[in-house]
């Protein structure tokens, strides 16, 4: 009863891990990150209500009521999410003799927790510093990356099996590599604001290679006390941003979408390379509509969300071909 309980948490735990990260998009996107300027109140108050006007002057930024109840639920899921995983930490601990998983995963996810809320308390109190947005971004994709993989460990009967294809493994991980690498860019381009500083396809601001300054748009620390809401780089850094994460995001489709294809001509990893691929091209077709379209909320939180999912693929696709060295645990 008490496995069956861990199993159960550790479910409701990537779901919920996978809605906070989509919902930390959704309220980044929506341009409401610094909505409570405080951390983890708002305001001075845990519950956004009527009273926060009488506190509005003791902050530099004036109270919209949307943005404040986007940021305290986000704050409140990841909250709740943090909860799920102290408890399977715990209970990996308690039951350590009982379950197929070490205790190991669950207690380095529980550590992750503690910097992820630290990271979330940070990008308010530096006022959306780029690379705390990110770094924030990618902590929470790691903790969703993490879960998953502890699911997959769970599963029944386990996915630890030789599928004979070892020779995959190096491309798996390059693959997530690569993905890791190319949601970065796209956390930078978001956290810079330069989403929309291309407003055409294929090309940008009608040239194949327009005006861009690269240092100015990749320094990651700009000292404290700037307050990054709108973004404050000119234009030609926020291009060199942009046409960074377009190269960027043809080369993640062309590795994925050949490794893809590899597992397509697999008999046993076919399913799996046509899912991945089908999530590729959507991602891509996402990518390519948030410029034509300016950028729509929904448009750029599927973006995020698909970015997540096509990461989590490649991950079941690691633990699908991963060789374990045994039958044992591998944590």
């Amino acid at each position: 009863m008490n496995n069956r309980l861990f199993i159960i948490c550790a479910r409701v735990a990537v779901v919920l891990a996978l809605f906070v990260v989509v919902l930390g998009a959704y309220v980044r996107l929506s341009h409401a990150g610094l909505g409570c300027p405080d951390w983890p109140g708002c305001y001075g108050e845990m519950v956004v209500s009527g009273g926060i006007a009488n506190t509005e002057h003791l902050y530099d930024r004036p109270f919209e009521s949307g943005k404040a109840w986007k940021e305290m639920i986000h704050r409140y899921a990841a909250g709740i999410l943090g909860l799920f995983i102290f408890a399977i930490a715990i209970m990996a601990w308690r039951q350590r003799n009982s379950l197929e998983i070490g205790p190991g995963l669950p207690a380095l996810i529980a550590i992750l927790v503690v910097f992820q809320a630290l990271l979330g308390m940070w990008t308010v109190t530096l006022l959306l510093k780029p690379v705390i947005v990110l770094a924030h971004l990618l902590g929470g994709l790691t903790i969703l990356s993490l879960l998953f993989w502890l699911n997959l460990k769970l599963r029944d009967p386990p996915l630890t099996i030789v599928t004979g294809h070892p020779s995959i493994t190096p491309w798996a991980l390059a693959a997530i590599v690569i993905v890791a690498l190319q949601i970065s860019l796209g956390g930078w381009t978001s956290a810079n604001y330069a989403a929309l500083i291309c407003p055409d396809f294929p090309t940008c601001q009608s040239s194949w290679w327009p005006p861009m300054d690269f240092q100015d748009g990749f320094i990651l620390w700009r000292g404290l006390g700037v307050d990054y809401e709108g973004g404050v780089l000119p234009a030609e850094g926020r291009t060199a941003i942009h046409m960074v994460h377009r190269i960027g995001a043809v080369i993640t489709a062309l590795v994925i979408g050949l490794l893809a294809l590899w597992l397509i001509l697999k008999k046993d990893l076919r399913v799996t390379g046509i899912i991945l691929l089908l999530i590729l091209t959507l991602q891509i077709l996402l990518g390519i509509s948030n410029v034509l379209l300016r950028l729509p909320l929904p448009v750029a939180v599927a973006h995020n969300g698909v970015a997540a999912v096509l990461l989590l693929t490649l991950v079941a696709l690691l633990h699908q071909v991963l060789v374990p060295k045994s039958s044992g645990s591998l944590v």
